[in-house]
């Protein structure tokens, strides 16, 4: 057995290819199936290591991903997604019989070993062979493990590569798992009731998005995948349902950037008879629980890999709430709000925010807010009382009929989750949906004004971007680093 170091030519790499189909077939004249059967364990490396005692007797599995040959006696690593154990292997520990199947493994093989455990002079947590058994061929060569994966095409492509060389995305990736856990467990902990809804849907709402489009044959119907679960999480509201959440799935045929994929996670949750800024405060909550529960504390650290600039995100409480129509004069004038659109457009001009010609005045406001104040808010703030046309499924402000009673929580420069104090006025719900639609009026969803005509009560509404919410927690920079399969473009040829 040997450690390898794969080239980087062609024909380097077939040699290494080749070598590994004769240990391959090696294995099977010796009537040793390479790609192994069921083995019992006991113990994981990372658990193992952990809680480690010494002369215990072990069944552990996992991929060889060190090795340390001194001859008749080899230290090996195994490791899994969660860590890794020292592995000693004797020829006369093991046998002649063992130790010659031993020699046709290499790095990136699975086995499972059956021994005791140990500590070395050097005070390494140790398990003593007395058993090796193959239980996967590794036929190519692993990544160089002192580099790691760093091609993107790579990393994005063959998450697989990534995930085996690199430990700063096994991190990532464990914490994204525990932390979605961990939103389930606090909601069921406040009474919330986690169901699924439609993705094929006939009509899709709940967002202003470009929708995917598919067939159903059987039906004889074009249907959407869903852009949002909202519209259908509503209606158990109206069935009775006083505290639901969905964690979905959801499509929307738009662009693709640091900060979008076609297909994204989101938590969506509505609670009766409360209102956006209690769901303000759950949110806070959750994510400092997170926070202080996942990544040491309420400070988060991001590292621009372009500019190696380090920020540092406060999430210490309380969050800042300030209006939306405050925010945007902070930023562009106190007089914003009193200028006709013609001097609104030539302020634009003069503070550098680019607008066009098609968009109309509420969408002016809106840019110079995305702009000036959000892509420039780095600790969090609740952005309260936006203008009514930007959310048309959002209660009226019964002060100022030009704005509705939400929340748009930005972090970092990005929208992380929007709340609202929900319509159920089902005459207004339909004029703003066929303000919304204009001539395509055939795209409102008739089947939810239905359900709000039988009564919906007040109730407050969120939803969380999972994908943008772990870029936040976990530092990273793209959604494709928190995304274990991101969508890319085909690979041609």
């Amino acid at each position: 057995m040997s450690e390898e170091n794969p080239a980087a030519n062609n024909e380097d790499l077939g040699e290494l290819l080749k070598v590994r189909r004769e240990k391959l077939n090696s294995l099977r004249e010796m009537g040793i199936d390479p790609f192994g059967k069921k083995f019992e364990i006991t113990d994981s490396p990372a658990a193992l290591r952990e809680n480690f005692e010494e002369e215990k007797q072990v069944r552990i599995a996992g991929r060889i991903t060190a090795l340390r040959d001194m001859g008749k006696s080899n230290f090996l690593d195994i490791s899994d997604i969660n860590g890794r154990i020292q592995i000693f292997v004797n020829q006369k520990q093991i046998g002649e019989e063992n130790w010659t199947a031993y020699e046709q493994l290499d790095i990136g093989d699975w086995i499972g070993v059956e021994g005791e455990t140990f500590t070395t002079k050097v005070g390494e947590p140790s398990v003593k062979a007395n058993v090796v058994t193959v239980l996967s061929k590794s036929l190519r060569p692993m990544p160089d493990k002192f580099h790691g994966v760093v091609d993107p095409q790579i990393k994005y492509r063959q998450r697989y590569l990534d995930l085996i060389a690199n430990e700063r995305s096994r991190v990532v990736f464990l914490q994204r798992c525990r932390m979605v856990a961990e939103i389930r467990r606090y909601l069921g902990d406040m009474g919330f009731l986690e169901v699924e809804t439609p993705m094929l849907q006939d009509v899709p709402g709940g967002a202003a998005a470009q929708p995917f489009e598919t067939r159903h044959n059987a039906l004889g119907m074009d249907m959407s995948l869903r852009i949002a679960p909202e519209l259908y999480l509503k209606r158990l509201l109206v069935g009775g349902f006083d505290k639901v959440f969905e964690l979905n799935r959801s499509f929307r045929n738009e662009g693709i950037s640091r900060r979008h994929n076609p297909e994204f996670t989101m938590l969506e949750a509505y609670w009766a008879y409360a209102d956006f800024e209690q769901m303000a405060d759950m949110v806070e909550d959750l994510v400092c629980t997170l926070a202080e529960k996942f990544c040491g504390g309420l400070k988060i650290e991001h590292k621009n890999a372009e500019d190696e600039v380090t920020k540092t995100i406060d999430l210490s409480r309380p969050w800042r709430r300030a209006p939306y129509k405050d925010l945007v004069a902070e930023a562009a004038g106190a007089d914003w709000w009193n200028l006709n659109e013609a001097s609104r457009r030539a302020r634009c001009e003069e503070l550098g925010v680019e607008i066009s010609s098609e968009m109309e005045d509420y969408e002016i406001s809106q840019q110079v807010f995305e702009k000036l104040v959000e892509e420039k808010s780095i600790d969090p703030i609740f952005v309260t009382h936006v203008s009514k046309e930007l959310v048309p499924l959002a209660k009226q402000n019964t002060s100022d009929d030009s704005i509705v009673d939400v929340y748009e929580l930005i972090i970092n420069g990005a929208e992380i989750s929007p709340g609202y104090s929900e319509l159920n006025d089902p005459d207004v719900q339909r004029e703003r949906l066929e303000d919304q639609a204009g001539e395509e009026i055939q795209k409102i969803d008739e089947d939810f004004l239905l359900a709000l005509e039988y009564g919906m009560p007040p109730a407050g509404g969120i939803g969380i971007g999972i994908d943008r919410l772990m870029m936040m927690l976990t530092g990273a920079e793209s959604i494709r680093d928190v995304v274990l399969f991101p969508q890319l473009k085909r690979r041609e040829g």
